[in-house]
């Protein structure tokens, strides 16, 4: 689905992201609050690049003002969120919320059945809210992620 998908009520929509949009995308991952102390070294040099944006199912929730208010990227095979951030201003706005139902309909127009999540562990009750059922727990992998993980999937029906 190629279309705008609009929370009319914020004025928020949903469009695929563009290779311009790569900094944009980095900035809102690098300066996530979500990843400050412990997690900090998970994104440190982190980059969203525009090879990666051409190369997978990324979409961008916009604001009103053309801000970029948060972003997924779905990999397709096999069926994985790969990332998902809101930026730190628009959290608690629905944004999360409407992009991952943009997601799962991205997913089922795909001939998805569900999506597989490792879960920042913080973020596993966000997960948990919107359908996503935990199925286990990916060990951690230092020196890059030093904590297990939740695993989840989230049926797209």
């Amino acid at each position: 689905m190629n279309a705008r998908v609009t929370d009319g009520e914020r004025g928020v929509s949903v469009r695929r992201a563009t290779a311009r949009d790569a900094k944009r995308l980095t900035h809102l991952v690098r300066t996530s609050r979500a990843y400050e102390g412990p997690y900090a070294p998970m994104i440190a040099g982190y980059r969203v690049g525009q090879d990666y944006i051409e190369t997978h199912e990324v979409y961008v929730a916009v604001g009103p003002d053309g801000r970029v208010l948060g972003f997924y990227a779905l990999i397709l095979n096999p069926p994985e969120l790969d990332l998902m951030f809101v930026a730190d201003s628009a959290q608690g706005l629905g944004v999360g919320r409407l992009l991952m139902t943009h997601m799962k309909h991205e997913a089922r127009a795909a001939g998805l059945d569900s999506v597989r999540i490792v879960s920042h562990p913080p973020a596993e009750g966000f997960y948990l809210s919107v359908g996503a059922r935990r199925t286990g727990t990916v060990a951690a992998h230092p020196p890059a992620v030093m904590w297990d993980r939740p695993e989840l999937e989230l049926p797209t029906e």
